[in-house]
């Protein structure tokens, strides 16, 4: 059994400080993976701790948990979903016909995420860019445009255009790497 693990089995019995353990070693992570949605430090951090209150409150059942890091992950992945449900959005990108094409960012969950939770997410991300890439990703990817149509009707360059949708995979593709990063 390895220290996590043992840490797991006992805070599962009460322990506090595996607890707070636990804490220490995660809190970084999960802050860090909601900040990346919520753009707000104090949202972010009151939403990291409602993520490890969760876990304090349903600590018995952590003997079944397989991975740590994918259950908190997954924990925190619903703390955002409701708190994009109360501000609203959440409808917004649920109601959005999105036709990415997610073959393209390479990546495996684990059945973490399901292809509309991730997409809802990717969607969420997005919307947080600039507003130029933001509308030259959308044209690449919804209206599936080439590079020289986007170029010609919003009046820049097609390097231009190319630089947009490079930066848009690459925050992506960090994006994805630091889902991967939490739950291995």
């Amino acid at each position: 059994m390895n220290v996590e693990q043992e840490y797991i089995k006992k805070l599962s019995e009460g322990d506090k400080h595996a607890f707070d353990a636990l804490f220490l070693l995660y809190y970084p992570k999960i802050k860090a993976f909601i900040y990346g949605f919520v753009k707000n430090e104090d949202d972010t951090s009151d939403l990291a701790q409602d993520a490890f209150i969760r876990v304090w409150n349903n600590r018995v059942n952590l003997t079944k948990v397989d991975s740590f890091g994918a259950y908190l992950f997954k924990i925190a992945k619903n703390i955002i979903f409701d708190f994009f449900r109360r501000k609203s959005l959440y409808e917004k990108y649920a109601l959005q016909e999105v036709q990415m094409n997610v073959e393209e960012i390479s990546w495996e969950l684990n059945d973490v995420l399901d292809a509309k939770e991730l997409e809802i997410l990717i969607y969420a991300l997005v919307d947080k860019m600039p507003e130029k890439r933001q509308a030259v990703f959308k044209m690449s990817r919804n209206q599936r445009l080439s590079n020289e149509e986007i170029s010609e009707q919003l009046g820049i360059s097609k390097r231009t255009v190319e630089t947009h949708i490079s930066s848009a995979l690459k925050e992506l593709r960090k994006f994805i790497s630091s889902i991967q990063a939490i739950i291995l």
